[in-house]
């Protein structure tokens, strides 16, 4: 098991910034995916970002392409989600999950395609 913590969540106003960490409790994220999934309150889990074990693919849903951007330390066994431009639609628990990947440049964007999860962190975007 590779146990998961997110950090970084709360709330700011429309505009504002934030930064989520994931954090691999205990454990390297070695050769493991990584994403970030959120869910509003009365909708489903979504995909946010996804990064690849190498860091070097990445991908983005839609509506946070250009404002949000998906980092990797391996050294320091974190993952980080850099949120910028928020809208109050940004609001939602935000998760990271792992997976183990043969390929370096795999970043699986289904839930599915995860096998690890964090605990969830709440940010709130206010108008």
């Amino acid at each position: 098991q590779v146990p998961l913590v997110e950090s970084g969540g709360g709330s700011v106003q429309a505009g504002g910034s934030v930064r989520l960490s994931c954090a691999a409790s205990g454990r390297t994220f070695s050769n493991h995916a990584v994403g970030w999934f959120r869910q509003a309150p009365g909708k489903d889990r979504e995909i946010v970002a996804a990064i690849s074990w190498s860091g070097t693919n990445t991908y983005y849903t839609g509506s946070v392409k250009g404002r949000f951007t998906i980092s990797r330390d391996n050294a320091k066994n974190t993952v980080y989600l850099q949120m910028s431009s928020l809208k109050p639609d940004d609001t939602a628990v935000y998760y990271c999950a792992a997976t183990f990947v043969a390929s370096a440049f795999a970043s699986p964007t289904s839930q599915r395609g995860y096998d690890y999860w964090g605990q969830g962190t709440q940010v709130t975007v206010s108008s």
